[in-house]
C-alpha cells in the first residue's frame, strides 16, 4: 500500500472527522494548503464555471484533468470530483482514474445522479466502481448517491440500497450529499460499513456535531467557490455604491504578495 493512499484512508478514520476543503483552481487550493489542510477536493461546479462550461454533464473531463495536474506538487493529498466518471463505459471511467492517480491523486467521487434528473441504475454505477478497483486498487473511491440531491421517492431507502451495492462493488467510502437531519445521518452510519461522507450545510449539524453522530467526511462542495464569488459581487457593489468603509462588510482578502507567493514552484524561497 502506497504512503500516500494509506494516508488518506487513514483520514477517514480519526479521532475526528476529515474535514475536506474544496478547490477549483490552483490559487484556491494552494491556499487552502497553506492553511494547513491535510487533504484537498475539488469542486465540479466550480472547476466547470471557472470554465464556462455545465457542470454535472460531463463536459470537463479534460479540465479536471489540467486541474489535477497543476495541483501534484501541492503539499496535500488531493481527492477529484469526476462527476459520473465522463462515460457510461466502466472501462474508459477506470482508465480516467488510472491516470489521475499517475498524477498523485489518492481519491476520487463517482456519482449517480445523471443531468436529466434521474439516478443512473445502480449497477451501471457499482459497475464503474468495480472497473476502478480493479485497474487502480489505490485510489480511494467515494460512491455518492444523489437519492436526496434529486428529491427522489424514498432517499433513505435508496440511498442504503446503493450505497451496500457499490460497497460490495468495492467503494471505500460513501457521499450523500442533501442529507442534513441528524437521526437520518445516524440511521445511514448504522447502516453502513463504510466510512461516511456528508456535505456540510449552513444551519445544519456542526462538524463536532456530525463527529459525534459518526461521520468520517464533511465536504465543503461548492460553498468555497460560491463565498468568493460572493465576496467578489459584494466588493465590486460596495465600490460602485461608493460605500466609504467597504472593508467593514466583508474580510480583508489576501495581499498581492501573498497570492503571488501561492503560484511559486515547489520549494522556491
Amino acid at each position: 500500500m502506497t504512503d500516500r493512499f494509506a494516508a488518506f484512508r487513514a483520514l477517514h478514520h480519526g479521532d475526528r472527522p476529515l474535514l475536506l476543503p474544496n478547490a477549483w483552481d490552483h490559487a484556491s487550493a494552494a491556499a487552502l494548503a497553506a492553511r494547513g489542510h491535510p487533504a484537498i477536493g475539488t469542486t465540479s461546479l466550480g472547476v466547470a464555471a471557472a470554465a464556462g462550461l455545465p457542470d454535472g454533464e460531463a463536459a470537463t473531463r479534460a479540465e479536471t484533468l489540467h486541474l489535477a495536474r497543476r495541483l501534484r506538487g501541492l503539499p496535500a493529498l488531493l481527492t477529484v470530483d469526476v462527476e459520473a466518471g465522463f462515460s457510461d463505459e466502466p472501462a474508459e471511467v477506470a482508465a480516467l482514474a488510472a491516470e489521475l492517480a499517475g498524477l498523485g491523486v489518492v481519491g476520487i467521487n463517482i456519482e449517480d445522479g445523471r443531468p436529466d434528473g434521474s439516478l443512473a441504475p445502480p449497477a451501471l454505477t457499482a459497475a464503474a466502481v468495480a472497473a476502478v478497483k480493479d485497474t487502480t486498487p489505490e485510489i480511494f473511491v467515494n460512491a455518492r448517491t444523489d437519492a436526496w440531491w434529486l428529491g427522489v421517492a424514498d432517499p433513505l431507502g435508496q440511498a442504503l440500497e446503493r450505497a451496500r451495492l457499490y460497497r460490495a462493488a468495492g467503494a471505500d467510502g460513501i457521499f450523500a450529499p442533501g442529507v442534513s437531519d441528524s437521526d437520518t445521518i445516524g440511521v445511514l452510519v448504522a447502516g453502513l460499513d463504510a466510512p461516511l461522507n456528508v456535505l456540510h450545510r449552513p444551519g445544519g449539524p456542526t462538524v463536532a456535531e456530525l463527529g459525534r453522530l459518526g461521520v468520517a467526511r464533511i465536504s465543503t462542495g461548492s460553498l468555497l467557490f460560491r463565498a468568493a464569488l460572493g465576496a467578489a459581487l459584494a466588493t465590486a457593489d460596495a465600490l460602485r455604491a461608493a460605500d466609504p468603509a467597504p472593508g467593514a462588510a466583508y474580510p480583508e482578502p489576501p495581499s498581492y504578495v501573498e497570492v503571488q507567493r501561492l503560484s511559486a514552484p515547489p520549494g522556491a524561497g
